[in-house]
């Protein structure tokens, strides 16, 4: 294969095979650009059968045929169009390379106004579960939507997932893909990170002092983990027994930890809500006691639990269960016990309590962070005055701004903040901004669904699944999966299902069983 650099973004070949991909990658190529139609010779590889190996491994790509009626200079706007929105460098091919050349030639000459590369009819602030999952759906339903994502990861996350890395089920692998291969088809990823915001004008600037101006804004924003807020903790991470299920490099260490301690203090915590899936704690805790009956050394640990709030669960429903799984543990739990300090090297946690500062050494830490708005949302006017984005709990429409929308763990609903609750926002958010691109009010409303599989054995779930008020909002018949109780099949569904369904159904704009409410 024979590459020819045309500039710094953008170089040509011939036509290429799938057994080609992997070293495109590996030279460092972002995206591709098919030029040559489909069929033009026996044994040509398609290319949607290109896209999807291109996809796992990563690589974006576009097809853009020329041949026969269709000329270079038909195609060169969309290979403008194209050369502007994919991630670089790009590589294009066609049989010989001679047609990517000249399209590409071309494409150079096409006029270009700062309104065609910074205006968006609906504008996405966030590429996570949210962000992504809500541009999926709007496209579900309107093919040609000009939808922008703003987002300056490479990498996109499964963070269901992490809790299972903690507990030596899946591995770190199973839980990223880069963020190219699951940008949607037809969305503009611009690879940045907003500053600023001007809702009045409809404008939001980014880090590099671009301007961005749209029709419809949705913040995907999230929310910030506020290590720094525990004096110490930073310093000590991922060494020193201190770990948490709440980063994807620290997980595999939290494994690490549980698979080479057989005796002495592990210490859990949880800070003040709201945090992202507030059983996620809980989870760490008992799989890793889960590991330790496994290995008959259980009554060697001595566990611990300190949680700033006052009850195990919000929602009570499933409190029984969770407290037998903690006698059965033998768990010691400290409420109103908030980590306020952590010293790796002598390996000493401060926690504050209504009795004033205790100190607790240990052997294991592990550390849910507190959780704050994102810093750039909670300083604008977007803003409630928690730091969250003000919207109506059923149409999360922004409550002074009808053009601004919100998703996912930057919104000041009261439900919680899980992946869950983003699959069943999304399309509600989908429909709601379509209607109000057209125009229109809000069509879809949101009950509060949130969902929180709480791990308390290796191979046994209480599937906790509910609406707003602390509603117990079952998906599946009770006969089937009975939440209140520890449930083989609801670990089959986190372990297997879950996985799946949010990379290819979630990501992908499926909606199973997640259709959204028509507004009452």
């Amino acid at each position: 294969m024979k590459i020819e650099k045309i500039s710094p973004h953008l170089s040509v070949t011939g036509q290429i095979q799938i057994e080609d991909i992997a070293e495109i990658h590996y030279a460092g190529f972002k995206s591709i650009i098919c030029n040559r139609p489909d069929g033009e010779t026996p044994g040509q590889p398609r290319a949607a059968t290109l896209e999807e190996i291109a996809g796992a491994h990563g690589l974006a790509m576009r097809y853009i045929p020329i041949g026969g009626s269709i000329t270079a200079e038909r195609q060169a706007s969309d290979f403008a169009q194209a050369m502007a929105e994919l991630p670089r460098p790009v590589l294009a091919f066609c049989r010989t390379g001679n047609r990517s050349r000249t399209v590409a030639e071309l494409a150079q000459k096409q006029p270009r106004t700062d309104n065609s590369r910074h205006h968006h009819d609906i504008l996405i602030l966030g590429g996570g579960s949210a962000g992504i999952a809500t541009a999926a759906s709007m496209l579900r339903r309107r093919k040609r939507a000009d939808i922008a994502i703003v987002e300056p990861s490479d990498a996109h996350y499964y963070q269901p997932g992490w809790t299972m890395i903690g507990g030596g089920v899946f591995q770190p692998r199973d839980t990223v893909r880069p963020m190219a291969a699951v940008m949607p088809k037809g969305v503009s990823w611009i690879q940045n990170a907003v500053s600023t915001f001007d809702p009045d004008n409809n404008l939001v600037t980014l880090n590099d002092g671009t301007h961005l101006s749209y029709n419809i804004l949705v913040l995907a924003l999230g929310n910030r983990l506020a290590w720094d807020q525990i004096d110490g903790l930073e310093d000590t991470l991922g060494k020193n027994g201190v770990t948490s299920n709440y980063r994807f490099d620290l997980a595999p260490y939290t494994w690490e930890l549980v698979k080479n301690t057989r005796k002495g203090r592990a210490l859990f915590t949880q800070p003040p809500m709201p945090i992202k899936c507030a059983g996620a704690p809980q989870k760490a805790m008992y799989l890793s006691c889960s590991e330790w009956k496994k290995q008959g050394c259980l009554n060697d640990m001595e566990v611990e639990f300190h949680n700033a709030g006052g009850v195990l669960f919000g929602v009570a429903d499933y409190v029984p269960a969770l407290m037998e799984t903690v006698e059965n543990y033998g768990i010691d739990l400290n409420f109103g016990s908030t980590l306020v300090a952590v010293d790796g090297t002598a390996r000493t946690a401060i926690f504050e309590t209504a009795e004033g500062q205790v100190s607790r050494p240990f052997d294991m830490l592990h550390v849910c962070p507190p959780q704050q708005s994102n810093a750039t949302l909670a300083n604008s006017v977007l803003a409630d005055s928690s730091g969250y984005a003000d919207v109506n709990d059923a149409t999360l429409q922004h409550t002074r701004y009808s053009n601004i929308f919100a998703i996912g763990d930057c919104i000041n609903c009261s439900n919680a903040k899980t992946a869950a609750a983003a699959r069943k926002q999304a399309p509600v958010v989908a429909v709601n901004v379509l209607a109000a691109l057209d125009g229109q009010g809000p069509k879809a409303a949101y009950d509060g669904y949130g969902s929180c599989p709480l791990t308390v054995e290796h191979g046994k779930i209480v599937l906790a699944e509910f609406c707003y008020g602390g509603r117990v909002a079952p998906t599946l018949p009770t006969w089937l999966i009975q939440g209140k109780r520890p449930s083989r099949l609801a670990w089959k569904l986190k372990a297997d299902a879950l996985p799946p369904i949010y990379w290819h159904g979630m990501l992908k704009g499926r909606e199973w069983l997640v259709a959204p409410t028509p507004l009452q």
